[in-house]
């Protein structure tokens, strides 16, 4: 029948594009045509006959019959949340007359559900016990909100622990997420605000108050739940086994003990102590896994330690919204212990960035194994690239630098993790701590280090850089490996460090001798293009690294060679350049005016020639 997967579908939806008036219009149409589907319905112009209750035999004909129960509960319960919504804005907050009829539509929609279970446990209507189980729960989750509204906090934890129970035991047998969705979102803060209003202690778990309420409930009730879970029945939450007997009452942190006085950070910080057994057993039985397997165990570890920072944020909030002041002893340990789960987390997750990165944190350029699983053809490739290795080749220089950039981003990765640690509260203070987180970067930052391009000199600065930065977090980092294979954190140990140093040692050494290598290659080739035979005024712009020649300092005797000259300095000597043909010019222009002035003298009148205008020659009237 699917009670809880119908209902929470037909919220999500209407939800989605509206509002709970919106919601409450859509339900009124389906219930119309429910009642049509089953010829229910009262006719256009009939009279209204009070309508009989919904009987066992015709929900074993029809399931329909269901549906329309369910959809009218959900009406009321739509109209109760469309009035509390709008009234949820004023600064009074809701009145008498408001709150008495959001308590009455929901008290209908109770009593709507309450009727469904009630005929759902006859024989007659053919449930399961999964449906009466969700019937059941239903009818007491608006059970429960009615009383919330009323403010009536006894029998509302009595409601809502029916609904807890119910529901946790579901959810770890149909392995659904709408109940554990139903449980953290709806019913545990409804749970932990009544029980802050009855005046139960905040250390006790949820589960455990669920667990006491829930006795009233009855055999038959517990008996249906034992078919689905009995270890609900046991613990309150079958998710809370570790946690809910053997719970610590304290979290140590840099040799501080605290007092954990929320439950579900203890629960949380249980899980994680059993997590970090259980990996701890995992990586010493299963013996060499690759770096991908490796990285997967780290899974559960990660996702119960950031249950343990959610719960610690929530007991923040929920004290600051309280109006706490941070001052406040609670504050404080609750400040503390956010500083620790942050912390392990932190560490875990850098863990499983370590383990990505292979053996000895990636200090070894190992290019053989495979980073990630591939499609065929790229296996192909990398077993062509094996087998150049197995001929004694290297790869290509490209290939390396792309296996180390993803290597890169794996350390980089790291050395963020390690900068949000130094920004958790009270580690600025803490100078042991300091030390060691800074030793912990400038440790990654030297495997950061690279050097296989071709330019020899810059590999020598960078293996420089990276053995300066190993040598300097040494003398800070504290421990050593016992030579069993435990789980991989933030923890680096002297043996990592001092492996380091080794290759990066013998690395720099390598480096100066192929910049000394490279370096007499240089002034070898020089020496033998040619350039020795030149003279040194010549060979100015060079750095004589093989001495200077002084027999071999200009050319002797000087040669004829050809000078760049601008051609404008040209044009503008040729003006200023005395030829024998232009001498002839001149001479001819001053004899004409002496000729010209005898013939006027004889009386002979010449017209007179015009005068020659000057042509402009070469550049802006320069030149020839």
């Amino acid at each position: 029948m699917d009670i809880t997967k119908f209902v929470v579908s037909h919220r999500e939806k209407a939800l989605l594009y509206g509002d709970y008036s919106t919601y409450h219009t859509s339900l009124s149409k389906k219930i119309l045509n429910c009642r049509k589907k089953l010829n229910i319905a009262t006719k256009k112009r009939g009279t209204f006959h009070p309508r009989n209750q919904v009987t066992a035999e015709q929900v074993a004909e029809d399931h329909d019959y269901i549906h329309l129960q369910l959809l009218t509960a959900e009406r009321t319960w739509a109209d109760a949340m469309a009035v509390k919504a709008a009234h949820s804005v004023e600064t009074k907050g809701i009145g008498g007359k408001t709150r008495s009829h959001i308590v009455s539509r929901l008290e209908k929609g109770a009593r709507t559900a309450k009727q469904l279970a009630e005929v759902l446990t006859q024989t007659a209507s053919g449930a399961s016990s999964v449906d009466i189980l969700e019937a059941r729960a239903y009818a007491a989750l608006l059970r429960g909100a009615a009383l919330f509204e009323k403010q009536h906090w006894e029998p509302c934890l009595k409601s809502y622990s029916v609904a807890r129970i119910i529901y946790s035991a579901l959810s770890t047998s149909a392995k659904n997420d709408i109940f554990k969705d139903l449980l953290s979102e709806t019913i545990d803060p409804s749970i932990r605000y009544a029980a802050y209003q009855a005046q139960i202690p905040r250390t006790q778990p949820i589960a455990e108050i669920a667990l006491k309420y829930f006795q009233h409930a009855g055999p038959e009730l517990a008996a249906h739940i034992e078919k689905q879970n009995p270890a609900v029945l046991q613990h309150g939450d079958a998710d809370a086994k570790q946690g809910a007997g053997g719970a610590p009452a304290t979290l140590t942190w840099r040799g501080r003990d605290v007092k954990i006085e929320d439950a579900a950070i203890a629960i949380a910080w249980a899980a994680v102590g059993a997590e970090k057994a259980k990996l701890a057993d995992k990586l010493s039985s299963a013996g060499s896994l690759a770096p991908r397997e490796l990285a997967g165990a780290y899974d559960d570890i990660l996702v119960t330690s950031q249950d343990a920072v959610d719960a610690t944020k929530q007991a923040i909030d929920e004290l600051k919204s309280e109006g706490v002041p941070q001052s406040d002893s609670r504050m404080q340990s609750l400040q503390i212990t956010r500083t620790a789960v942050n912390y392990e987390m932190i560490s875990w997750r850098i863990g499983r960035n370590r383990a990505l990165i292979g053996q000895d944190d990636g200090a070894w350029l190992d290019f053989s194994a495979p980073s990630k699983k591939k499609k065929k053809q790229e296996q192909k490739q990398e077993q062509a690239e094996e087998a150049l290795e197995q001929k004694g080749r290297d790869l290509t220089p490209g290939r390396q630098i792309a296996k180390l950039k993803e290597k890169v981003v794996l350390y980089d990765g790291i050395l963020q993790s390690v900068e949000s640690i130094k920004e958790l509260p009270g580690v600025a203070n803490d100078q042991e701590l300091s030390a060691q987180l800074e030793a912990t970067s400038q440790y990654f930052t030297a495997l950061k280090s690279h050097a296989i391009a071709g330019n020899t000199v810059n590999a020598l600065a960078l293996v420089k850089h990276a053995l300066d930065q190993c040598t300097a977090a040494l003398p800070a980092l504290s421990g050593s490996d016992d030579g069993k294979p435990a789980p991989r954190n933030i923890q680096v140990t002297n043996q990592h460090a001092g492996l380091l140093r080794d290759i990066l040692g013998g690395e720099l050494q390598r480096s100066r001798a192929l910049v000394e290598i490279h370096s007499l290659n240089k002034s070898a080739s020089a020496s033998q293009t040619g350039g020795a035979g030149k003279p040194l005024s010549s060979r100015l712009f060079n750095y004589p690294t093989g001495g200077v020649d002084l027999n071999n300092i200009v050319t002797y005797p000087p040669q004829l060679e050809p000078i760049p000259v601008k051609p404008l300095f040209l044009d503008v000597a040729w003006n200023y350049i005395e030829y024998p043909a232009k001498q002839q010019q001149q001479q001819q222009q001053q004899q004409r005016p002496a000729a010209a002035v005898q013939d006027k003298s004889k009386g002979t009148e010449k017209e007179p020639e015009p005068e020659a205008k000057p042509q402009k020659r070469g550049w802006f009237g320069f030149g020839r």
